[in-house]
């Protein structure tokens, strides 16, 4: 019986300072969140400018560029998947890894090979344990990104796009990452970024008109020079998303956690408690007995 209680006081002991930990991760979660949420917001004005002047372009120009062109086939895509480096974020990467599986099933159905680029060592690990291949691989400050890996990440894909297919090339580029929409719902999505598909982060107006403009020099050397700034800038506004999107489900998931050890921690009390209520009724008995078998004597 003894032995038994000390069990339970262990479990109790180790239970606590899990619990410790959890309320430590959901803080530090909880004070970084806002930071991230602002990014998001501070993002969004340059996001929306470049996208509405990439649309006035490609839409109010007779123009044949090859960031705008859809090819007759599309023989082979590239797919950036945006997931986290570390885990206890509850099902975040798993969603996202999830979504690039869809889309990995849908090109496969299509004809298309599949070249991918990983961002978050989640992701990594996840191809690696099934001996898949993948191009390159970025890790480290997910939750908190730079938009020196948003470049480092562009130059890369837009360098494949402009090779040719023979020559390892790819044809079309999506990215697959998590929208954050509110501390209870982030959604996994997947965007195609070239062929160009302009997307606004926000909705316009329905009255407001695409400005024109008069291009100096040529528009195909305005595409050259805006177009891979536009690819940066939607892939930077996808990190942020994603990483105000982990910092969310790592809160919550931090918060569960942490209900659940206390609930442990009551639920272990009550079995201890009964525990030693048992050993003291066992050790009363045997008093007892002992004093009657005397009195008998």
């Amino acid at each position: 019986m003894g032995a038994q209680i000390r069990v339970y006081r262990q479990k109790i002991a180790s239970t606590t300072s899990m619990r410790k930990i959890f309320k430590a991760m959901e803080l530090i979660a909880t004070s970084r969140i806002g930071k991230a949420r602002a990014r998001v917001a501070a993002s969004l004005p340059y996001s929306n400018a470049i996208t509405r002047a990439v649309s006035a372009v490609a839409t109010q120009s007779e123009i044949d560029h090859p960031l705008v062109r859809e090819p007759e086939q599309i023989r082979r895509a590239a797919v950036v998947i945006v997931a986290s480096d570390r885990g206890l974020a509850g099902s975040y990467s798993a969603g996202v890894l999830k979504q690039a599986e869809q889309l990995a099933e849908l090109l496969g159905k299509e004809g298309k090979e599949i070249e991918y680029y990983l961002v978050g060592r989640k992701a990594q690990a996840y191809f690696e344990f099934r001996d898949r291949s993948f191009t390159r691989v970025w890790t480290g400050g997910t939750d908190a990104p730079e938009f020196a890996t948003a470049r480092e990440i562009g130059a890369a894909v837009l360098e494949a796009f402009a090779t040719d297919y023979e020559k390892g090339g790819v044809d079309e580029i999506h990215i697959v990452s998590t929208r954050f929409q509110s501390m209870v719902v982030q959604v996994p999505q997947v965007v195609r970024l070239l062929p160009l598909e302009v997307v606004e982060e926000e909705a316009a107006s329905e009255a407001e008109l695409l400005p024109l403009y008069e291009f100096e020099p040529e528009t195909e050397q305005v595409l050259d020079a805006l177009l891979p700034r536009y690819i940066e800038v939607r892939i930077f506004a996808a990190l942020l998303q994603a990483a105000a999107s982990e910092l969310a489900a790592r809160q919550r998931a931090m918060k569960s956690a942490g209900d659940n050890a206390t609930e442990l921690i009551k639920k272990y009390t009550r079995l201890r408690n009964t525990a030693r209520q048992a050993e003291i009724t066992q050790e009363l008995s045997e008093i007892v007995a002992g004093a009657d078998a005397l009195n008998a004597s």
